[in-house]
Formats: C-alpha cells, sequence, structure tokens
C-alpha cells in the first residue's frame, strides 16, 4: 500500500511540473533570439546581446520607418539599367534619408524579370544595383555605407510572370546595420539614432546622373 501511494504521489508530481511547464513555457528560460539559431553555436548569445544592447529593435525601427517615410524601390525599363526622372527622384528622397543618419549602413539589391538568361539577368541585377549606388554616392552618400550589394537577378520577382514585366525590374534599398566604430554610436545608446529628428533639408544638385550597360548580343529583363 505504501509503496501504491509513493507511486501516486511520483505521478502527481511530475504531472504537476509538467502542468507548471506548460503554464509558465520554457520559451521564457530560452536567451533573447533562441528560436532564430539554426544550429551554428553562439548564433543566440549574439542576438542575445544585439538585443540588449538595443541595435536590433534600432536596426528593425530605421528599416520600418526609412520603408514608411520614403520609397525604397526605383525601376527599370526593359534590358536597361539606366535611371530615368522618377528613379532619380526616389533616389535623391533616399539620400535625404541616408544623410540624416550616417552610422547607419544600407544595401542595395538589383532585380531583374525572367525575359532572358539567368546568367544574363545575374549581372544586370548588378548593373542597376551599382546605377543605384553610383546616384547615392554623387548625391554625397559614403560609398562604404552602401554594402551588401547583391544581384538577385530573376530569381525574386514581385509579378510572377514570365513575360516583360516593368514591377521585377527594380532595385531595392533597406537598412542594413550600424557602422562598426562610429563615433556617433556610443554605449548602445541606440534610442537616440531612432528618434533623432531631421536637423535640414538637403537641396540635389542641379542635373541628372545615369548609368547603364550596352545590351550586347543577348538581351534580358
Amino acid at each position: 500500500m505504501k509503496k501504491q501511494n509513493f507511486t501516486r504521489r511520483a505521478i502527481v508530481g511530475a504531472l504537476g511540473l509538467s502542468a507548471l511547464g506548460a503554464c509558465t513555457g520554457t520559451k521564457l528560460n530560452n536567451v533573447a533570439g533562441a528560436e532564430i539559431d539554426e544550429g551554428t553555436f553562439g548564433n543566440p548569445t549574439m542576438q542575445n546581446m544585439l538585443v540588449m544592447s538595443g541595435e536590433v529593435s534600432a536596426i528593425s525601427h530605421l528599416g520600418s520607418r526609412f520603408a514608411a517615410e520614403v520609397p525604397t524601390t526605383i525601376n527599370f525599363a526593359f534590358n536597361s539599367a539606366s535611371l530615368d526622372g522618377t528613379a532619380r527622384g526616389i533616389l535623391d528622397q533616399q539620400a535625404n534619408f541616408i544623410r540624416q543618419f550616417p552610422e547607419v549602413r544600407f544595401s542595395v539589391y538589383g532585380h531583374t524579370d525572367k525575359v532572358g538568361s539567368a546568367a544574363y539577368n545575374q549581372n544586370l541585377g548588378r548593373r542597376r544595383a551599382q546605377a543605384a549606388v553610383s546616384y547615392l554616392v554623387q548625391r554625397g552618400i559614403s560609398r562604404s555605407r552602401l554594402d551588401a550589394l547583391v544581384s538577385f537577378g530573376e530569381e525574386r520577382p514581385v509579378v510572377p510572370t514570365n513575360g516583360q514585366e516593368r514591377a521585377n525590374r527594380r532595385t531595392v534599398t533597406e537598412v542594413a546595420g550600424f557602422v562598426a566604430g562610429n563615433p556617433l554610436v556610443l554605449d548602445g545608446k541606440y534610442g537616440q539614432i531612432v528618434y533623432r529628428r531631421y536637423t535640414g533639408r538637403f537641396t540635389a544638385p542641379a542635373g541628372s546622373v545615369t548609368s547603364g550597360g550596352s545590351a550586347g548580343a543577348t538581351s534580358g529583363g
């Protein structure tokens, strides 16, 4: 009888612990960012450090703010990396925003539609990204702050079609992170950066800038 009572108490105790675990959730005991770990040792710890310092939330906020305040995308004519007037106007707006945050890095990604070979479109997407970056540099943005210049070519269409589609022929500018060692980023005070008010307006210089390349024997989108 005593043995049965002990067994019952052990089972009830185990169930109680299980219920308690279900109520509190084991995630509460994980380091911040553990859910994004893909098996590489140290990822949760690094994510935890970035969260606690405010860097991750600051980058997320700045990215949302950038997307809300200025257009992040410019579009191109078929088989072209030349910037038209609309594209230059959008890049002027991007430069105005980027100039307000000299401690922040940005990435520019190039895309094409699905017309043409994958290899050609990979190169075309890169030329489009380079055209956007070159224009931003001429508007006073340091080239060292425009990193991760990548071409996705035809891999990530906005409109799923194999035909010519202007919406797919684009570059997209995004917040990438903070400039390492920038003197304005001190002691993890990223909130001061995120909520900084604009200090002035920038007037774009007269003239226009275009960048493109010859189509050659093969064309793409």
